[in-house]
């Protein structure tokens, strides 16, 4: 028998259990989210019903949530500033028999101990307007201006330049990457198409190149002339040519000693992430030149 906050559904021929875990935020939440889906990756048979409540600043508005976590029973994840909201929360979570945690709280106060400094806190300080904020909007100009090989004149500007056949996620690894203030690039790998000279010249950007088996990028090619009503058989669909392609793109990258990723089975974030180590060597390899 399922506990009243717990219940089973059937995915996929398997049952999961799915419970409720409520992320309270007085600023925009992003933190709360990223640390509870990372969480809850750590058990995949247990499937998590995210209720977000951002900008909480009011004790009307935090009403309103509690009464959302009265119906709904779960986990309560929070990051509030005002002590009096606070209280309110945790307060009425003992009274509902509901876990209530700060997650922040254990870094802030490991800060506070090493630092000897004592922690003062801003409703949605890491969203500051500072040189940074503008740093990442100057990146994300960047990467828009030069998707899909746009712009090519302007590459050496770029800190990574991305360089792959269709389908091997450019686009949405580049934008990732400018969010986190880096200016990508991306330029495509296209049969008798020849590539902008610009490329091989550039020197700044750390150049990389995105590959992937024929089969994944036959199958999202499919899907993508499905989603287009155009289901007929081309080489853009057929493995051989692909393979031909994903040849090419080793080659280009072979001859100019460009890093290769496969992201077959990569997740974005974690193309973004090997991105990033590699342009954290290069780096380092340059200042200790």
């Amino acid at each position: 028998m399922l506990s009243a906050h717990h219940e089973a559904v059937s995915v996929n021929s398997r049952v999961k259990t799915f419970y409720h875990i409520h992320l309270i935020s007085d600023s925009t939440g992003e933190t709360l989210n990223t640390v509870a889906r990372a969480a809850a990756a750590h058990y995949e048979r247990f499937h998590p019903i995210e209720h977000t409540y951002a900008l909480v600043r009011t004790p009307k508005q935090l009403h309103r949530v509690l009464q959302e976590v009265e119906g709904n029973p779960g986990i309560v994840l929070f990051t509030l500033v005002d002590d009096g909201l606070r209280r309110e929360l945790e307060t009425r979570c003992r009274m509902l028999e509901v876990p209530c945690i700060s997650v922040l709280d254990p870094v802030v106060a490991t800060l506070a101990t090493y630092l000897n400094a004592q922690s003062e806190p801003r409703i949605g300080a890491q969203h500051t307007l500072d040189s940074e904020y503008f740093r990442r909007i100057e990146a994300l100009n960047y990467t828009m201006l030069h998707d899909d090989g746009q712009h090519a004149e302007t590459l050496d500007a770029a800190d990574v330049v991305l360089v792959g056949v269709s389908r091997t996620s450019k686009t949405p690894t580049s934008m990732y990457l400018a969010n986190r203030g880096i200016k990508a690039a991306n330029v495509p790998v296209v049969p008798n198409v020849p590539l902008p000279a610009t490329l091989e010249e550039a020197r700044h950007p750390l150049i990389v190149g995105l590959v992937a088996s024929p089969e994944r990028i036959a199958q999202i090619r499919r899907n993508r002339l499905i989603s287009l009503n155009q289901d007929e058989e081309t080489p853009y669909v057929d493995r051989e040519a692909i393979t031909e392609e994903l040849v090419a793109t080793r080659r280009l990258c072979g001859r100019n000693n460009w890093p290769l990723i496969d992201v077959t089975r990569r997740s974005i974030e974690e193309t973004a992430a090997a991105i990033l180590n590699l342009l954290s060597e290069r780096q380092y390899e340059r200042s200790a030149q």
